[in-house]
């Protein structure tokens, strides 16, 4: 900590202590006391700080500051600062300390912007007034080009004097640079801009060159005692490692979370299938506990879920990446991370759920014998010190992998759970960014089939021809495994009626051949992106600025569409180079 809000050269006001020491902070904490003073001297602040360090009032308390000394009142309809976070989660956090400032400080309105519920919602919030607004990219950048009646959100935020880009990094791996770009090109250059991030990126470096004026870099790291290296991580976390073979980690895992069910624990794994399907494999493993899942693909759901594990005093929930940034959710005990995570600087973050503002946390990876080199990565690349876990012998040893297939047997709705889980992380496994130490070859898909607790093996490229060793499928009539919910059953058997009898339709009526799930996922990412490049043109149209890689890509798109014009290049190239190839329609 570096010593009591009153040590500050620029005064706090009453109303702002007297909300600190109900929240219990009593002191700051040194990213606080580096970026406080000078965010309130009118000064752009770049903030790189580890997981957990308090950034949050980093930047609330000195937009609090900034718009309390205003001399002219602020009117209902005027927005003095703006808040981006890359996740319904975080802003729903932020929001809430916010709250509690608030209430010492009535004369401020506030918004929260964010997916998953209906926008007009926020429009009518919007037309109420809002001083400030916390909100997400997506939604803030779809209210700021909507023709909305009554309403001018551009006419807001002309007083606009603090832009706050939170978690810099992820807004820009989750691809919200067109949305980012929009959102800036409707706010006055004449603002106190913060960026605050864990890690600093290329791409992050570029934003601060083109988003800030001048701004004074603050960077807060920790130091070991034993040496003067610089750690990603909190001192207060102890990092762990287990390694175990495929179809040993689940067991593993099971064993792992009965000893510790009176704790609170975080498991990260790689996909929203994988989540989906392992949640409920553990519902059955796991008793005596209760057990919550998350991920992007949710909608209204999240964030009734994250309210209610952030309340419970012990539990587990089961989780991708969307949990991983600044989420701050009370007295993590332990964060286990099942699947490696995409990138090492993702490890870091998921690792700073627990060990919070000083609080001694614990974090556990799984990795396969093949992977173990990863360990000696994360201390050189992300300085984190590790040390093996070597309790995994005083487990109670399970065997539950026979018990899920039952399930599976029982619910056609897990078995399919199952495959996709398996399907999905095949193709998160081959993209890998740290592809020296995983490789898809290295994975011995029997295990790992074994592992999933699989019934039969999918049908999927990466198999196909392959003899897969250390797996026997399980032989039974697959068609005589049934949904338990009824309708969904019998919708089933409806479709293999028609398959059976050569009569197999789409939901259009179209008569096609059933296509696989990866397939389907392949289809749906070629649509987003012919969506990305709309929304990059029709922002252009309204003279909004970009980065260099997204012109260099209309560049070429226009180029291609004139060398199409004049007939130097082919229909079917033109859509093949540009992402836009026609969708095959394959009948019986």
């Amino acid at each position: 900590m570096e010593g009591s809000w009153l040590t500050l050269k620029t005064p706090l006001c009453e109303p702002i202590l007297q909300t600190l020491e109900g929240l219990g902070f009593k002191e700051m904490t040194p990213v606080q006391a580096a970026t406080i003073p000078l965010f309130m001297r009118n000064k752009d602040v770049a903030v790189e700080a580890i997981t957990g360090s308090g950034k949050t009032l980093a930047f609330l308390i000195p937009i609090l500051e900034i718009l309390r000394k205003r001399e002219e009142e602020w009117k209902k309809i005027e927005v003095g600062a703006l808040i981006i976070t890359p996740t319904r989660e975080l802003a729903i956090q932020i929001f809430g300390v916010l709250s509690s400032f608030l209430k010492n400080l009535p004369q401020f309105s506030k918004a929260l912007l964010i997916g998953g519920d209906n926008p007009m919602k926020d429009i009518e919030t919007l037309q109420s007034g809002a001083n400030i607004i916390i909100a997400t990219p997506g939604r803030m950048a779809d209210l700021m080009t909507r023709t909305i009646p009554n309403l001018s959100l551009a006419g807001m935020l002309r007083a606009l004097e603090v832009l706050v880009l939170d978690e810099a990094d992820r807004l820009l791996e989750m691809g919200f640079e067109t949305s980012i770009n929009t959102i800036l090109g409707y706010l006055p250059k004449q603002r106190r801009t913060g960026l605050f991030s864990a890690t600093q990126t290329e791409e992050v470096r570029a934003l601060i060159r083109a988003g800030l004026r001048n701004p004074v870099r603050v960077a807060v790291k920790e130091k070991r005692t034993a040496s003067e290296d610089i750690q990603k991580t909190p001192s207060t976390l102890k990092n762990y490692y287990h390694i175990c073979e495929s179809e040993d980690k689940l067991n593993f895992l099971v064993s792992f979370l009965r000893k510790y069910k009176d704790l609170k624990t975080m498991v990260f794994f790689s996909t929203c299938a994988c989540v989906d399907y392992f949640s409920r494999a553990l519902e059955e493993m796991v008793k005596h506990t209760t057990i919550k899942c998350i991920h992007g693909k949710m909608k209204k759901r999240r964030s009734k879920i994250f309210a209610e594990f952030a309340q419970m005093e012990r539990g587990i929930i089961v989780c991708t990446d969307v949990m991983a940034r600044g989420i701050d959710l009370p007295e993590i005990d332990w964060v286990v991370q099942y699947d490696p995570p995409s990138n090492a600087s993702a490890f870091v973050h998921r690792c700073g759920r627990t060990a919070r503002i000083g609080n001694s946390g614990n974090a556990l990876i799984l990795l396969r014998p093949k992977e173990e080199s990863y360990i000696k990565f994360l201390e050189i690349n992300q300085k984190a010190p590790m040390q093996l876990y070597t309790e995994a012998s005083e487990l109670t040893k399970v065997q539950v992998l026979h018990r899920l297939k039952k399930v599976s047997l029982k619910d056609r709705a897990v078995m399919d759970k199952g495959t996709r889980a398996f399907v999905s992380f095949m193709q998160y496994y081959a993209k890998h960014e740290c592809s020296l130490i995983f490789k898809p070859k290295d994975l011995d898909l029997g295990k790992l089939a074994q592992g999933f607790a699989l019934l039969r093996l999918p049908k999927m490229p990466e198999l196909k021809g392959k003899q897969i060793p250390n797996f026997e499928p399980l032989k039974v009539d697959f068609d005589s495994i049934t949904y338990k919910d009824k309708i969904r059953e019998k919708a089933r058997k409806e479709r293999l009626a028609k398959y059976l009898a050569g009569m197999w339709t789409d939901e259009k009526g179209y008569k096609r051949k059933p296509e696989s799930w990866s397939r389907a996922k392949e289809k749906m990412e070629k649509r987003r992106n012919r969506k990305k490049r709309r929304e990059l043109a029709l922002a252009l149209k309204r003279k909004h600025t970009f980065d260099d890689e997204d012109l260099d890509e209309l560049a070429r798109d226009v180029s291609l569409l004139k060398k199409l014009k004049r007939g130097k290049v082919s229909k079917e190239d033109y859509e093949k180079d540009i992402g836009l190839e026609k969708e095959e329609e394959t009948a019986d």
